[in-house]
């Protein structure tokens, strides 16, 4: 039987033989998400380094065939399931949108582990899929409970990107904002790659939204930042985001983050021993010009970690027995020791507001052990 041909971007060192495990890392080098794929590249590499200093997985070498996940999603399925069918790699991780892991799931995750590293909409139970990131009853429900309490937010308005991981997030706020007394009172979802927001803009001041929820990716959610303030909005209603990191503050400019709210997992100005020796080793790797490794960069750091983590604990590549080892596995990387359940990575979430180009952490939300 022939082989299916390799991606066109396979690099020129690449060989398949026994003394490497290979891992197909996906990461936007394109589109609204591009913003922050360096920093996606450079946390995954690091990891890798840090797993081969330490030994490897299964006494092999750790390597990393880069694929970009800012395609289409058919396209990016087709050319990580050609990368698994023809034994170039043995494992798949990284972060890309809902509808890549939709289009790549079900073609490769029954072949091999898939450490899927975003936030998403919660809900993905394809075997041999692991989840690193937040969903929204871990990030979400408490960020919007919490503004609610403190700051009397009543009236939201959802804006996301016109796909999966925002739609399915809006039907989980709008029963979130029951809960605080609240309701969703408008919603718009726009193309990926929207650069025009005047519409939303003005529906946004005709609602009179307390709180904005934002579900764009990258450089859209820079646009509306942008937007946002340049409309005046920014003095009347508050900012809430799932997917904000500190390259796309950079990108937005400290002019038109007023009132900007982020909720994640792990933000580069937290302050304990794991982050600092992250950020040291980040630093002593790429040096202090490098892209800041925000939360969405830094979620390929811990995919790397928790696939090498996965398979050294089954002993095997075989994903039956990966999936049965799954609740034992854990490891220790800049969000702290972190172990599993149900296949996604219990940690600590945290609320942090926008203070110029960097965010200043507010509270933690939830706990490792608090999942529901």
């Amino acid at each position: 039987m022939t082989r299916p041909p390799l991606p066109l971007h396979t690099p020129e060192w690449f060989t398949a033989d026994d003394s490497t495990l290979n891992v197909a890392l996906v990461y936007p080098m394109q589109g609204p998400a591009g913003i922050f794929g360096p920093t996606c590249g450079a946390c995954a590499r690091l990891a890798a380094e840090e797993v081969n200093k330490a030994g490897g997985v299964l006494g092999k070498e750790l390597r990393l065939i880069e694929v970009d996940g800012g395609a289409e999603p058919w396209r990016v399925a087709e050319d990580v399931e050609a990368l698994v069918a023809s034994g170039a790699v043995q494992g798949v991780t990284g972060w890309h949108i809902s509808s890549v892991r939709q289009a790549v799931a079900p073609r490769v995750a029954h072949r091999v582990p898939y450490v899927y590293t975003a936030l998403y909409e919660g809900g993905e139970r394809t075997e041999g899929v692991f989840m690193t990131s937040e969903t929204p009853s871990w990030q979400l429900l408490p960020a919007m409970r919490l503004l609610a309490e403190s700051r009397g937010v009543r009236r939201w308005f959802v804006v996301g990107n016109n796909y999966v991981w925002p739609r399915h997030t809006a039907r989980a706020a709008r029963g979130y904002a029951r809960e605080s007394r609240g309701r969703v009172c408008g919603e718009a979802y726009l193309p990926l790659g929207t650069d025009d927001f005047s519409g939303v803009l003005r529906r946004i001041e005709r609602a009179d939204a307390d709180g904005v929820l934002m579900l764009l990716v990258g450089s859209d959610a820079v646009r509306f930042n942008r937007a946002f303030a340049a409309w005046g909005l920014d003095q009347r209603s508050l900012r809430l985001s799932t997917l904000m990191d500190e390259n796309m503050l950079l990108g937005s400019g400290a002019e038109a983050t007023l009132d900007l709210y982020s909720t994640a997992g792990f933000f580069a100005s937290l302050a304990d021993q794991n982050t600092m020796d992250f950020h040291g080793q980040y630093a002593g790797r790429f040096g202090l010009e490098a892209p800041t490794p925000g939360s969405l960069g830094e979620s390929c750091y811990e995919g790397v970690l928790l696939l090498a983590a996965l398979v050294e604990r089954a002993r095997a590549l075989d994903v039956a027995a990966i999936g049965a080892a799954a609740d034992s596995v854990s490891y220790e990387g800049p969000r702290g020791l972190l172990g599993l359940d149900g296949r996604h990575v219990r940690q600590r979430i945290y609320l942090a507001r926008a203070d110029g180009y960097d965010f200043n952490v507010l509270a933690q939300l939830r706990a490792p052990h608090d999942l529901r």
